[in-house]
């Protein structure tokens, strides 16, 4: 056990001294992902339908069928969970099955009969096109069904009702962010973005640059194993992308005035295990890769795949689920729902706990996976 700790040790030593001398490097590793959360912050913006839903209807009657019916006509919402009550509803918004839901009181025909009720709509806030398409499509369709309740009024009853007082009004809330601000729904999955592709290129091209500087020849006639190889890769790198997590998220905070709910000894802990996963997936990358720009054109691919598949602009729960297979194959999928779980909405493990189970078995299904398949010889 001594001497694999002394292997170990010797090569990260010289890994660290190999990062800390190329300055210029690692200086332009550190200020890139500032660069491009400012960049990509100011620049998305998407409209979203087919919006999952939770309803919790507890009217049963015909007018609260008829809304229901309304907000699924409209597109822009998918009824996908059927709940008892309001607390129901929101823990599903919590826990990330749904992005919006409705709420209509036991009395609702009753209310529609006297010309005062009201269903009240829940969108999740932490997601900026969700919420941006549901609230202005929940109260357009809210205002049409009040104007057809009110004109069957007027058929059936003979008189003459003005369109100012309508039979139904909604209320909706944005759960949150209230204000709508568009930097609360970008920067937190901004951040572990950036830092997918910080941790992933860092070592995607780590046993690439050996081979093609022959130095990986130094490596191969020593007595380390292919684990203790790997690891010493990634310890640097480590360092390296905690650095560039938390500038990120401090200027999120404190630049962007993006609000922290949650826990941020819960946030470092998992954010160290995406980090992992993104390292290790990087030196996978690496290994099966004869050179650098064969590596490079990997991770080009992987980007595209981070930008389209995991959640990052398109919501999943449209997706065919052949691709959402593939965007589970990716840590940043599980990572932006951790994010922005604990980031926006301050939840805890209990909310998040598969995810970071995930980003667990990812990265030690990584780290064995670079490991098998290097090989301590020349090809």
């Amino acid at each position: 056990m001594g001497k694999r700790l002394k292997r170990l040790v010797a090569v990260i030593k010289k890994e660290m001294i190999q990062v800390l001398r190329d300055r210029r490097t690692l200086a332009i590793v550190l200020i890139t992902p500032l660069l491009e959360l400012f960049l990509f912050s100011y620049a998305v913006d998407m409209t979203v339908d087919h919006i999952p839903m939770a309803v919790a209807d507890m009217s049963l009657d015909n007018e609260s069928r008829a809304l229901i019916k309304a907000l699924t006509a409209s597109g822009y919402f998918d009824i996908t969970l059927s709940v008892r009550d309001e607390e129901q509803v929101v823990r599903a918004i919590d826990e990330g099955r749904v992005q919006a839901g409705v709420v209509i009181p036991p009395d609702f025909a009753q209310q529609v009969e006297r010309g005062d009720a009201q269903a009240l709509i829940l969108l999740d806030g932490s997601d900026s096109f969700t919420v941006q398409s549901g609230y202005s499509a929940a109260m357009a369709i809210a205002q049409a069904e009040a104007i057809d309740l009110l004109a069957q009024q007027v058929g059936r009853l003979g008189i003459s009702v003005s369109l100012d007082s309508l039979p139904v009004t909604t209320a909706t809330h944005v759960l949150y962010n209230p204000a709508l601000d568009d930097m609360v729904f970008i920067v937190p999955a901004l951040a572990v973005l950036i830092l997918q592709v910080l941790s992933v290129n860092l070592t995607a091209m780590a046993v690439a640059r050996e081979r093609e500087l022959g130095t990986i020849e130094g490596l191969l006639i020593t007595p380390i194993r292919p684990t203790e190889l790997m690891l010493s890769k990634m310890t640097p790198n480590l360092f390296v992308s905690a650095v560039g997590l938390a500038s990120i998220t401090l200027l999120g905070i404190y630049w962007f005035d993006v609000p922290f709910q949650g826990d941020p000894w819960l946030f470092a802990w998992v954010s160290l295990l995406f980090i992992i996963s993104g390292l290790g997936l990087g030196l996978l990358i690496s290994t099966v890769s004869h050179t650098q720009h064969q590596a490079q054109q990997i991770t080009v691919l992987l980007f595209l795949l981070n930008l389209l598949l995991t959640g990052f602009i398109y919501p999943r729960a449209p997706m065919p689920p052949v691709v959402q297979a593939i965007g589970n194959l990716i840590p940043l999928t599980y990572a932006i729902r951790i994010t922005r779980g604990i980031f926006t909405k301050g939840v805890g493990l209990s909310f998040v706990w598969t995810d970071v189970l995930a980003l667990a078995f990812y990265g030690g299904m990584m780290i064995i996976a670079a490991s098998v398949t290097f090989k301590k010889r020349l090809d």
